[in-house]
This record gives structure tokens, sequence and C-alpha cells, in this order.
């Protein structure tokens, strides 16, 4: 009889917890990553053609300026809106690699130097990958936008970037 009474506590332990989990919103019974990032605006970027000042387009940007920022970057979100992306800074000119391990979007990565002109750009990179993604030449800003974009927009090495940043309330 106390071997019944036991598994009993046990079994409403653990569908207490689950329900706790479920009614606080304390992330998904089944993964750890809790709820998915939203894309905050915190400023402005404008892609320009290489020989002139012509704007080629704008875009929103959340920035990650920050190396928990940079680690995080667009891991585990589903979305990013049609006219966004992320801008990543670094403190200076260097190879840098990217993978999309927890990325679940195809990007067009643009590696971009000090001087803001890109240097390279990986197209439609693959969801979920642990393959490394290089700049190829050194790069300070990568700007991570839907896959597709940089071909429908016509922008390419050579070209430039520059941008703003939001007020912050």
């Amino acid at each position: 009889m106390v071997e019944r009474e036991w598994r009993m506590a046990a079994i409403l332990v653990v569908i207490g917890a689950l329900v706790l989990k479920l009614v606080t919103g304390c992330g998904s019974t089944f993964t750890t990553s809790g709820p998915e990032a939203q894309f905050t605006k915190e400023g402005e970027l404008s892609f320009f053609r290489q020989a002139t000042t012509e704007k080629i387009t704008q875009i929103d940007i959340e920035i990650a300026d920050t190396p928990a920022e940079r680690t995080q970057g667009l891991m585990n979100r589903h979305s990013l809106p049609q006219n966004g992306g992320m801008l990543f800074i670094f403190d200076s000119a260097q190879l840098l690699s990217f993978w999309m391990k927890d990325t679940f979007i195809s990007l067009d990565m643009v590696f971009v130097n000090d001087l803001k002109e890109i240097v390279s750009i990986a197209k439609h990179t693959t969801p979920l990958s642990e393959a490394l993604i290089s700049s190829q030449k050194p790069a300070m800003y990568v700007v991570e936008v839907n896959a597709g974009f940089c071909d429908t927009h016509g922008i390419k090495e050579g070209d430039r970037i520059d941008f703003t940043r939001d007020a912050k309330g």
C-alpha cells in the first residue's frame, strides 16, 4: 500500500509542476528555449551603390553590439520582418565566422569592413546548420536579413552601408 501511495504522490508532483509551468508561462514543456524573442527596432540601416551615393534600400535593424547579444543573434526565431534585419557590431575589423545553430530562418549574411564597404555576402544560409560561414576578409559589421534580400535588391560586394541608432527612451 505504501508503494502505491508513493507512486501516486510522485505522479501528482510531476503533473503539478507541468501545470505550474504552463500557467506561469515558464517556457514549453518540451524545450528549454523559452518564448521566441520579437523583433525590436533599434535603428535604421541603408544600403548604397558602390560608385555613387544612390540609396538601394533601407531596413529597420536590431543591434547586437555586446558579446551576449552577438552570441544570441537571431537564434530561436522563426521569422524576421521583410524590412528588418540584425546588425552585429564588433570592436574592430577581423575575420568573422558565424553559424546557424538554433536559427530557424534562412538568411543572407552581409559582411562589412570598418569603412562600411561590403566585403562578402553569404546568401541563403542553411537553417540549424553548424557549418561555419566566414567573412573571407576582415569585417567589423555583419548585417543579417531574410534569404533572397540581396538578390531582390541587387546588393553586392563593394556596395556600402550606413546606419543610425534610435534614441533610447
